[in-house]
């Protein structure tokens, strides 16, 4: 069993708790904030570290905001869990788009899908409950489970097969102290979708065991290839007693500053997480809410026209970042990032530099060739680079040509 290393820093556990303490600052976010740091300096960068897309939320979902700001009912409190209609339409969406059933009533709309994944954890988890996190994971998870109180421990998976999790990994992980598997397709940070008999077997693997189920979707229409998104409880529908779903239109729809999210649980958790959001945020903003509304009911073309843009920068960058030297890439089959091995480089000098790990590799790109990119061991991958393809293809090949120009001097 591999645990994920407790980050608490003895000076500031003496200020505040040290359940907070433990909390990693989200490294996708610092990266991001230096990159904004440095063009304020004047610096040209070119930054691969944001987890969103770069086009405008289309207009229409912007004209129903704007007249739902001039309707005064939207100027006061709403119910906790949701606009009824918004709910209504997020059944009716999931049941579109995943083929998962549910009811208004299982529904929760949070501050973004983040949100989600903290109530989620906080409302299944007990103190010492372990909660298997297929590894390299996104770096809120790890977060999320140990503030609820849980453990959470990585599961390997491996480039060799594509980062795609197998249940020989699950079975020598699980103890009985596990209560949950969190379960992700498309993958954020290394780009996985599993197929349909990968989903079915995994979710029955879980079930059989009794365990619960977060599966995040929060990436569903960002799939490429001919790949084709799974439902886990959909595949499964004997799991969808101790399955949380969490999805949200931030990804989709260009819209992750809405702050809209939601998760779909069991009637008895979808009311557990409602009791906490009552006490911790109450509703989410009614202008953003009804934002979302315009989404989930009006066209769809501008979202899969941007998933085909998503398509052709993900085919570049993969091209592009084959041709460097000491890299190596798995062809990203969903979301929109790529998670390429810098290993290659280790042991080497690059503008003299000794590389040793990828945050070497991130350290040295930024402050020698102004990218920057998400070192692996954020996402608990050492080795690696979470590189964003959400910017424009111009910003991708000088970004990448750059990379491949500080490399090539590696000795």
């Amino acid at each position: 069993m591999t645990t994920i290393p407790d980050t608490t820093t003895t000076a500031t556990a003496r200020r505040v708790s040290a359940r907070v303490a433990a909390v990693a600052p989200s490294a996708t976010l610092a990266v991001d904030a230096r990159a904004r740091a440095l063009r304020a300096q004047g610096e040209d960068v070119i930054s691969f570290g944001a987890g969103e897309p770069d086009f405008a939320t289309p207009s229409h979902i912007v004209e129903a905001a704007i007249e739902a700001c001039t309707n005064p009912i939207n100027h006061h409190y709403t119910a906790t869990p949701g606009l009824a209609e918004l709910r209504e339409a997020i059944v009716d969406k999931t049941k579109r788009d995943s083929g998962f059933s549910a009811s208004p009533g299982q529904v929760v709309v949070t501050n973004g899908a983040k949100q989600a994944v903290y109530q989620a954890f906080t409302a299944l988890l007990d103190p010492g409950d372990e909660v298997l996190v297929p590894a390299p994971y996104w770096t809120t998870y790890p977060e999320a489970i140990a503030l609820a109180g849980g453990v959470p421990v990585a599961v390997p998976t491996h480039e060799g097969r594509g980062f795609h999790l197998g249940l020989e990994a699950l079975e020598a992980a699980i103890t009985p102290a596990t209560k949950v598997l969190l379960f992700v397709s498309p993958n954020n940070p290394t780009g996985a979708v599993l197929g349909p008999d990968e989903v079915t077997s995994i979710g029955r693997w879980a079930t059989e065991r009794g365990l619960w189920v977060v599966t995040d979707e929060i990436y569903e229409h960002l799939v490429y290839g001919g790949r084709e998104f799974s439902s886990l409880p959909t595949l499964v529908p004997e799991a969808a007693d101790r399955c949380v779903v969490i999805n949200g239109v931030a990804k989709t729809f260009a819209m992750t500053g809405w702050r809209v999210g939601w998760l779909i649980a069991p009637p008895d958790v979808a009311e557990a997480v409602t009791a906490l959001q009552s006490q911790a945020t109450s509703n989410v903003c009614n202008v953003a809410q009804l934002a979302a509304l315009a989404a989930l009911t009006g066209d769809m073309g501008q979202a899969h026209a941007m998933c085909e843009v998503f398509d052709r920068r993900r085919q570049l960058i993969y091209r592009m970042l084959g041709e460097c030297e000491g890299v190596t890439c798995v062809e990203p089959e969903g979301a929109f990032y790529a998670f390429p091995s810098v290993q290659g480089l280790f042991g080497r000098t690059v503008a003299g530099h000794e590389i040793t790990s990828s945050a070497d590799v991130a350290e040295v790109a930024i402050d020698e060739a102004k990218v920057a990119v998400v070192q692996g061991e954020a996402f608990g991958a050492p080795g690696y680079l979470r590189m964003s393809y959400a910017l424009g293809d111009s910003a991708i090949e000088e970004g990448v040509s750059r990379l491949a120009r500080l490399f090539a001097q590696a000795r």
